[in-house]
């Protein structure tokens, strides 16, 4: 896993969290990737491995899945975990 630089959100990501309160959450969720402290929110790659999936925890429901471009995770989608 490389060293993540920036946590770059598609256009239709921020809208998304904003419309289910969510976008204060997600904030502390990515500072905790840039600070490297990756256990905080279980960041993770998807099955099957070598996939360059990612996904971290927003809350108990919410996961953002993402994948790398170079150091830099950009994030695709908001998925409702439960």
């Amino acid at each position: 896993m490389p060293r993540i630089t920036a946590v770059i959100e598609k256009k239709h990501i921020l809208p998304y969290l904003e419309a289910r309160g969510l976008k204060d959450q997600y904030i502390k969720a990515k500072n905790y990737l840039l600070a490297g402290d990756t256990k905080s929110v279980f960041f993770k790659e998807l099955e099957p491995q070598h996939s360059n999936t990612w996904y971290f925890r927003i809350n108990k429901q919410f996961r953002a899945i993402c994948f790398f471009d170079g150091n830099d995770l950009i994030v695709a989608k908001i998925d409702n975990h439960q």
